[in-house]
């Protein structure tokens, strides 16, 4: 049986941090060719951050922050060997959890490819697509 664990952690813990950050690195800027600077943009000091452990191997991650606009979600990156295993689903499961008794107000920028992963938990699109990192993106906020 597998084992899925979903750890919250603060930027000052250096090591689980440095963890979600090689994730980032693989997925962002090695797979999708982000440029470095852009996605390691200087907010993870502002951060709440969260990382996904498969069989005790660190495996995906995620990070929200509160901005003027509600709480945003972002940086949601998953190893390639690990997709498919729904680890996606228990970090936003986790982050929703300790974001709702206290905050409806919830968005995201989501790749084009996964709007329909967000529709899952009660995201909507709004307004027209834009580029982010140079890929297709929708803003989505959660209905309330």
């Amino acid at each position: 049986m597998s084992e899925i664990k979903v750890i919250k952690f603060y930027p000052d813990n250096k090591k689980l941090l440095s963890e979600a950050l090689k994730i980032r690195q693989k997925v962002f800027v090695e797979e999708q060719n982000t440029d470095e600077k852009e996605e390691f943009d200087g907010l993870d000091k502002d951060a709440v951050h969260y990382l996904v452990f498969y069989n005790d191997m660190p495996a995906a991650t995620g990070r929200r922050r509160i901005t003027k606009e509600g709480h945003k979600l972002e940086r949601f990156a998953v190893y390639k060997e690990f997709r498919g295993k729904h680890l996606g689903v228990n970090l936003m499961n986790a982050m929703l959890e300790d974001i709702l008794p206290t905050d409806k107000n919830v968005y995201l920028n989501a790749q084009a490819y996964a709007e329909k992963f967000y529709e899952k938990f009660g995201f909507k699109r709004k307004g027209e697509m834009f580029y982010e990192a140079n890929i297709e993106h929708y803003r989505m906020e959660l209905q309330k």
